[in-house]
């Protein structure tokens, strides 16, 4: 699942402040920065509060990244769950989120099933549902059975952000209401092609969407799809 970018990246992203890119989203409760870290890795930072999202050590020294408040595991493959990078993050006090399949990996993890709501340091935080339907093994298991890994809904003051995980464009994803931030996967075979990204995005319209998590798809195809889609932002980040 990996290429020569994700070994590069380890040797050359050694400074939280160089490398990495980031956005700014205002919020009612303070902007909302994000570092786009790579693969399905996110920070957060919000309100004083910094927030990991599978962090992954093959895409950096996370010893040099600020510690979390929150981690949020969305399931326990090794690209997301990495309990060596956990440790280099976390605090005393950090909340870390896991999966129930992961959370043996995890020391003092809190795990959240779908459906299950948390609210952590005024940070209300929804566990959806993540799974596949089309894409599955060799012997006809799904990568991502349904009801073994999480998408997270996340609200930072009035803006809500979706971080789907590893998924397909499941029928749940119709009932999300009010996003303004979404990242949507596209990592083949193990996740969504082009068509089925297009699909999730328009089901329930986020004001920005983030293709993250895309592997080598080509993401010309996802943006051909969505260009007559006026009402979604489609900001394309280095998210291999």
């Amino acid at each position: 699942m990996l290429n020569l970018f994700f070994l590069t990246a380890a040797l050359t992203f050694s400074a939280y402040s160089q490398n990495f890119e980031k956005d700014t989203i205002s919020t009612s409760g303070g902007n909302l920065e994000i570092t786009f870290i790579g693969h399905g890795s996110l920070i957060f930072n919000y309100n004083g509060k910094v927030i990991h999202v599978d962090p992954f050590s093959k895409l950096a020294d996370y010893s040099s990244l600020p510690e979390a408040d929150i981690i949020l595991i969305t399931h326990h493959h090794g690209d997301h769950l990495d309990p060596n990078a956990v440790e280099k993050i976390r605090k005393e006090n950090t909340a870390i989120i896991v999966n129930k399949a992961g959370s043996e990996q995890v020391k003092n993890g809190m795990v959240m099933n779908n459906g299950d709501v948390k609210n952590i340091e005024e940070i209300k935080i929804e566990a959806v549902p993540a799974y596949n339907i089309v894409h599955k093994r060799d012997n006809g298991e799904p990568f991502h059975p349904k009801g073994t890994c999480n998408g997270y809904v996340i609200t930072l003051g009035d803006k809500k952000v979706y971080v789907a995980g590893d998924t397909e464009n499941i029928p749940e994803m119709k009932s999300l209401k009010e996003i303004d931030i979404a990242f949507l996967p596209m990592n083949l075979p193990y996740t969504m092609t082009p068509e089925m990204a297009a699909d999730a995005a328009r089901s329930f319209k986020p004001k920005i969407m983030y293709p993250y998590h895309f592997g080598e798809t080509d993401l010309s195809k996802f943006t051909e799809l969505m260009k007559e889609e006026k009402d979604i932002e489609i900001r394309l980040r280095k998210m291999k």
